[in-house]
């Protein structure tokens, strides 16, 4: 028989005790059939916590979540790096015949122009159409794009023009046509 076996036995043959010290205990109380099934099991359970809690080792406060900065724990996570310096310019070369490129504040490099700047090309216009009486945005879709469906978004590039309401569409209204 190993050592764990034998501390097990130990236990067992303690909590049997413990289990009929407990039963004599009832009978001499005269407990014995008028108390009901559950009383006996809540008893019971509440004396194995007790043996428990007893038998356990005491319990230490919980440990802090973050280490403080006092602690050991806190000296020992590295602190985060710091940046490192803006490296220095190096001087200009003065050697002559050196190329030199100005610096922006520089007097030399307000002097020179700046590049120009390339205009947008033009894109291709935007089709529009001008609403006739009777014309609503499903018409003027399946007519113009092809599609009754895409009525929502011609409402939505003409929003501003049309108003609040789709189903009235003002006639002379110039109405931008999507792709």
């Amino acid at each position: 028989m190993g050592f764990f076996d034998f501390l097990k036995s130990d236990k067992k043959k303690a909590h049997e005790n413990a289990e009929k010290a407990q039963v004599q205990q009832q009978a001499d109380e005269g407990a014995g059939p008028s108390r009901s099934a559950a009383a006996d099991a809540a008893s019971a359970t509440r004396a194995a916590a007790e043996r428990m809690a007893a038998a356990a080792p005491p319990r230490r406060g919980p440990a802090p979540a973050t280490p403080t900065p006092g602690s050991a724990a806190h000296k020992a996570v590295p602190a985060p790096p710091r940046p490192a310096a803006m490296p220095k310019a190096a001087p200009p070369n003065t050697s002559p015949g050196a190329a030199y490129t100005p610096t922006p504040h520089s007097a030399a490099h307000k002097a020179v122009p700046a590049a120009p700047v390339a205009k947008p090309q033009p894109t291709a216009k935007n089709r529009t159409y001008t609403v006739k009486q009777g014309d609503t945005l499903a018409a003027i879709a399946g007519r113009e794009l092809g599609n009754e469906a895409r009525w929502r978004e011609l409402y939505a590039m003409n929003r501003g023009v049309i108003g609040a309401n789709p189903d009235l569409v003002p006639p002379g209204a110039v109405l931008t046509l999507p792709s």
